[in-house]
C-alpha cells in the first residue's frame, strides 16, 4: 500500500525487503561464486531472493508487468549504499547487461537498465547502454544446469569496435543473479578489453 507523498515501493517495504549487506563483506557470496572462474573486483547484491517472496513480487512487477519504475527506486536507494564501500569509488561508467534485440522487440525494455539508470543516477557515474551488446540470442536459462547455463550464454556478447569503455572500470547491472552464467560471460568480454569489472544485481537467489 502506497501512502499519498510514496511512489512505487512503499516505506515499509522499502525498510523490510531482505537486503543482504554484500557490498560490506569482501567473501560475500555474490563475489565467491565468481572465485576460479573470472577476475572480479568485487560484486553483491541488494537483497535477498526466494520464490513467493515481496522480493520476487517486486522483481515481477519490474520484468513482467512492467513497472520500470521498480528498477530506477531500487538503484536509488542501492547506489547510497554502495557508496559506503570504497571498492565501489571510482567507477567510469554503469552498464546494464543487454538483451539481445530479438527479446528487448519482445519485450520493450531491458528491466536491468532501469536499476542501472537509478545507480548511476544515485552514484553520480554516467550511463552507457549502447556499447556493450548482445549477439546472441541464447535461450532460457530456467531449469538448466550450471554447465548449460554456461554453455548457452558462451561468447553471446561484444564491445563495439569504437567503444569508449575500453580499459575502463565498469559497473555491471543485471536484476538477477542464480549461478552467474550469465554475467561470467559478459566480464570475460569485457576483460579482452581491459576493463576491470564490478557487479551489482537487485538480487541474489
Amino acid at each position: 500500500m502506497l501512502l499519498k507523498h510514496e511512489d512505487t515501493i512503499c516505506l515499509v517495504c522499502q525498510l523490510t525487503l531482505p537486503k543482504t549487506n554484500d557490498h560490506l563483506d569482501p567473501e560475500n557470496p555474490v563475489l565467491k561464486s565468481f572465485w576460479g572462474r573470472v577476475k572480479v573486483e568485487m560484486a553483491s547484491s541488494c537483497y535477498h531472493f526466494s520464490k513467493q517472496s515481496r522480493v520476487q513480487q517486486l522483481l515481477h512487477q519490474l520484468k513482467y508487468k512492467g513497472v520500470k519504475e521498480v528498477g530506477r527506486k531500487v538503484g536509488l536507494w542501492y547506489g547510497q549504499e554502495l557508496l559506503q564501500a570504497e571498492c565501489y569509488q571510482n567507477i567510469d561508467y554503469v552498464i546494464p547487461v543487454p538483451l539481445h534485440k530479438n527479446k528487448m522487440k519482445q519485450r520493450g525494455f531491458n528491466q536491468s537498465e532501469f536499476f542501472a539508470r537509478g545507480l548511476a543516477e544515485s552514484m553520480n557515474i554516467e550511463l552507457n547502454c549502447t556499447d556493450f551488446i548482445r549477439v546472441e540470442d541464447s535461450k532460457t536459462q530456467t531449469k538448466k544446469s550450471r554447465y548449460d547455463r554456461w554453455e548457452n550464454v558462451a561468447e553471446i556478447f561484444a564491445l563495439q569496435a569504437d567503444s569508449v569503455l575500453k580499459g575502463k572500470t565498469i559497473l555491471l547491472v543485471d536484476d538477477v543473479v542464480t549461478t552467474g552464467a550469465t554475467l561470467e560471460a559478459a566480464i570475460l568480454e569485457l576483460k579482452k578489453y581491459r576493463c576491470k569489472v564490478l557487479v551489482a544485481t537487485m538480487a541474489r537467489a
